[in-house]
């Protein structure tokens, strides 16, 4: 089954430049160490405060929690800013 967990920020300083940098490091380091966990990271247009990061699963069962690296994730983060992290379960095509 195919899953995705997005991490929403709103971060309370003035810009995410330099946490920019270190979520850019850590998903290097993640590719590097695992072929299997794909985690891009989308920052919201026109407003540099705001940042996205969607892990992507493909597992035969779905934590309604989120994962482990999606859930320390969104903990380290919190103290960045507001959090919203939620879970997403991918439909079968309809077309």
């Amino acid at each position: 089954m195919k899953w995705i967990e997005i991490i929403e920020l709103r971060s309370a300083g003035t810009s995410c430049n330099l946490l920019e940098v270190q979520l850019k490091e850590f998903m290097e380091q993640l590719a590097n160490k695992s072929s299997k966990q794909m985690v891009k990271l989308y920052s919201r247009i026109m407003i540099d405060t705001s940042m996205s990061i969607h892990l992507y699963h493909n597992s035969s069962e779905v934590s309604h929690k989120g994962s482990f690296l999606g859930l320390k994730m969104a903990s380290v983060l919190k103290s960045h800013g507001l959090v919203n992290h939620s879970i997403w379960i991918e439909k079968e095509r309809i077309i």
